[in-house]
């Protein structure tokens, strides 16, 4: 058959992101501090923008009666962010009830799971393109800025991932190493988020842990001193066996140690000086993140009729407007083409600026409009009454993108009478129930399990196993390992080294 050129037709799907909805994502994942910062960059940058002023709005919730006031509170945070119309751009139609709502087909994921169900990292966005004035702080402030692990970290990804779906995997990890530089989160979680198999994320992260610092990523020490001793080529048998038995070098039971390791005195002694002379917090040498004051993003208060008043902080709104007036009075000005597209851009990008700003608040007020609905038994009788919940029940309640509402509670906290709380708080994994029961929040779990920890005597000390009997005993059907790793979270020692604690203590 003879080989020619020829045209065709094909369909088919791609992820695409503009300009204006990566602008829409980045706003929704800032927190309240970062989106000030953004904020006071484009109106630097944005002759058309300027920080509206105006009077206070009146208090919030005033007025509201009955259920969860969403409407209202929605009002309140449009009346933000709207602008006025004396010479000035009018307010928001109606084209972004979700988030990305126009752009939901370039971006919606397929149901078969796979690379292509993950969601997409939008980066920052300068319509100007780069410059040295990129990002909130402008180019001089990265030349003092100390290195933070995750920079570091996102730097050599960069060039040891090149597959697309890997790399955006490998930045969830990364988010979840905290400034010791541990994984605080675990794998299975990550992976049903983002909607691939834990084998997958469990490869990813074995890239990462081979990056530097040493034994970074590690879930816990003896994984993090494991990682270093490979470096070294120091993970002979006999050392595998000392790693394994941390808690017998902490306590110096060099006895013990010799029996498990199979090694003398002296090749002990050298055995545990090698774990000394490793760093058990391989984060500690970056730059951590800052300290923040945290500010509630939005305000839980009870209406006396039994139900939620639900607001929004106007102190974590920062408030533009776009001046027509100026641009009128400068695009007649304008006589090059080149001038003509700088105003032109100007206009586009202060009015989209407007436009995430209120799509942002009212896609935050809709997700603890849920939250508080969902975990209505927290915030009337407290953590024991927390529900299971995973971000997908939230976004199919609310009609919007799993992965919306993940960056909605990312960086975000509420206020109730019960205290301050990041939004993550409130999705907890679920413990079966025995029988035919509810299942129970692993975070109402963790409670109950310190709760009887609390209240044990010196005399009574709870074995995991006898935590386990029970919480079985009280509807809650979880295995011992379980109970162990709960227990560890929450810093509390063994059952063994609780008692040795309290005893010495009565002793004294």
């Amino acid at each position: 058959m003879a080989m020619m050129p020829r045209m065709e037709l094909r369909q088919g799907q791609s992820l695409v992101m503009t300009p204006q909805l990566l602008q829409a994502i980045k706003l929704l994942q800032l927190s309240h501090l970062e989106l000030q910062n953004f904020v006071d960059g484009e109106l630097e940058r944005n002759p058309l923008l300027e920080r509206d002023d105006g009077p206070d709005l009146p208090p919030r919730g005033e007025g509201i009666d009955g259920g969860t006031h969403e409407a209202d509170a929605e009002a309140y945070a449009r009346a933000e962010s709207l602008n006025t119309q004396e010479g000035i751009e009018g307010r928001l139609g109606t084209g972004l009830d979700n988030v990305f709502q126009s752009e939901q087909p370039s971006v919606a994921r397929s149901d078969t799971g796979g690379a292509d169900s993950l969601p997409i990292i939008g980066g920052a966005y300068s319509s100007r393109g780069g410059s040295f004035e990129d990002g909130p702080e402008g180019f001089e402030s990265g030349l003092t800025a100390e290195l933070s692990l995750h920079d570091h970290l996102s730097a050599q990804l960069d060039l040891a991932v090149i597959d697309p779906a890997d790399r955006i995997i490998g930045r969830h990890l990364i988010d979840a190493v905290d400034d010791s530089g541990y994984l605080g989160e675990p794998v299975s979680d990550i992976a049903e988020r983002l909607g691939v198999g834990s084998e997958r994320v469990e490869a990813v992260l074995r890239v990462v842990q081979s990056f530097d610092p040493s034994g970074v990523a590690a879930r816990d020490v003896a994984e993090c001193l494991s990682i270093q001793l490979r470096d070294r080529n120091r993970f002979d048998p006999a050392m595998q066996a000392l790693v394994a038995h941390l808690h017998l070098v902490a306590k110096r039971d060099f006895a013990a140690l010799k029996r498990v390791c199979g090694v003398d005195d002296e090749d002990i002694a050298d055995m545990v000086g090698e774990i000394r002379r490793l760093d058990p917090k391989p984060g500690r040498a970056f730059g951590g993140s800052a300290a923040e004051t945290v500010v509630p993003d939005v305000f839980i208060r009870a209406a006396p009729d039994g139900s939620w008043l639900i607001d929004l902080n106007p102190d974590t709104l920062p408030r533009v407007l776009v001046n027509q007036t100026y641009h009128a009075r400068v695009s007649k000005a304008a006589r090059s083409d080149e001038e003509k597209a700088f105003i032109a851009e100007c206009l586009q990008t202060a009015n989209w600026l407007t436009r995430s700003l209120e799509q942002r608040a009212r896609t935050i007020l809709k997700v603890a409009s849920e939250i508080v609905r969902q975990q209505d038994g927290f915030f009337a009788h407290g953590v024991e009454h927390l529900r299971p919940l995973n971000l997908k029940t939230v976004a199919d309640a609310i009609g919007m993108h799993e992965s919306t509402v993940s960056r909605v509670t990312s960086n975000k906290y509420l206020t109730c009478s019960r205290g301050v709380f990041e939004m993550k708080y409130f999705f907890s994994a679920a413990i079966a129930a025995t029988g035919y029961g509810e299942a129970h929040s692993a975070e109402a779990v963790r409670f109950r399990i310190k709760q009887m920890i609390d209240e044990e005597s010196p005399a009574d000390v709870l074995s995991d196993d006898a935590i386990v009997t029970k919480l079985k005993a009280g509807g809650i059907d979880i295995a011992r390992r379980t109970v162990a790793k709960y227990r560890e979270s929450l810093r509390i020692p063994s059952s063994m080294e609780r008692r040795r604690e309290k005893v010495a203590m009565a002793a004294r």
